[in-house]
């Protein structure tokens, strides 16, 4: 088998405050791309559409260009950047660093429900 899909044809945009969700449906993979501006903040453009104080998505990820500063449940706290590869557990805040947006890629399932809302 082969599937093959266009993430500039995406099955499914989510916009929110200062950002953009899309996402390609694939057999056994949800991909999404995330374009999230400089201000944004998942507290200040996301918290509202999901009800949870928090991210409660899990996210194996890929940032493109900017960076994203995350903060954990517990306080910790890590910064993202233009080739760093990530898993993030959910339970989690993080934000936009610079003036520049940030691109990030997402290959886990659970991306399919980020940004909708309850």
């Amino acid at each position: 088998m082969v599937e093959i899909k266009s993430i500039e044809k995406p099955d499914d945009r989510r916009d929110f405050p200062r950002g953009h969700l899309e996402v390609v449906n694939l057999t056994g993979l949800v991909f999404g791309k995330a374009t999230f501006e400089p201000g944004w903040r998942w507290t200040e453009s996301v918290k509202d559409l999901t009800g949870t104080d928090l991210c409660e998505v899990h996210h194996n990820g890929y940032c493109v260009e900017g960076r994203m500063r995350v903060m954990t449940r517990d306080g910790s706290e890590s910064e993202v950047g233009p080739g760093d590869v990530f898993v993030l557990e959910p339970g989690h805040d993080a934000w936009v660093v610079g003036d520049e947006p940030c691109v990030m890629f997402d290959f886990a399932g659970g991306i399919g429900d980020y940004a909708k809302a309850r």
